[in-house]
């Protein structure tokens, strides 16, 4: 697939005020500082498409970009580290659930894991509940370039394993470098045989 255009629609403050359409989404979602932003600029080649920012948690509404007029990127907020009250925590993650749970217009959740961690406990509960939710996702291994081939695939292999403990096979996975633009296509290119699922 290629991307010819990419256009901010909206941001939300809940999945009520969400686009009223009913072409696919796809949810971009992670731990705060994954590296979302970049990621999803890198995949529509516009690097000021969803805003980057040093400062974790940056995110904190639902933001819909329409791409070639056919399906939705979904931008949502972070979870985990950001600085905030529990109030707000409660309050995004409210929001976060309330659109994976309620959005039907919604076909995939790419889940964000930054490849040079070893498997964090927030992001396997997060798609665990995922999986008991019946929510389709997939994970995206980010920041590959900032390690040796070789540590990527042991790092994979580590998750795969911590995975394993308790699914019966691995979600599909992509390894992807937002600098580099590794992984760019199988992204796409999985969309695109969603959307074309979808059309059949």
């Amino acid at each position: 697939m290629e991307i010819k255009t990419a256009e901010f629609t909206l941001s939300a403050p809940n999945v009520g005020m969400c686009p009223q359409d009913t072409k696919p989404e796809y949810a971009f979602i992670g731990r705060s500082n994954v590296g979302k932003s970049s990621l999803i600029n890198m995949l529509c080649r516009n690097k000021r498409l969803a805003k980057t920012s040093s400062t974790p948690g940056k995110t904190l509404l639902i933001n819909h970009f329409i791409i070639n007029r056919e399906w939705y990127l979904v931008d949502l907020p972070g979870y985990g580290f950001a600085k905030r009250s529990k109030s707000e925590v409660a309050k995004l993650d409210q929001m976060i659930r309330g659109y994976i749970l309620g959005r039907e217009q919604l076909v995939n959740v790419f889940v964000l894991i930054d490849v040079r961690l070893e498997p964090q406990k927030i992001d396997l509960e997060f798609m665990e509940w995922l999986g008991v939710s019946s929510v389709p996702f997939s994970i995206v291994f980010t920041k590959a370039d900032k390690l040796s081939a070789l540590k990527v695939r042991q790092n994979v292999e580590a998750y795969t394993r911590a995975m394993m403990e308790n699914w019966e096979e691995m979600p599909p996975y992509f390894v992807t470098s937002s600098e580099k633009g590794d992984g760019r296509n199988e992204v796409l290119d999985y969309i695109a045989q969603i959307n074309q699922s979808l059309k059949d």
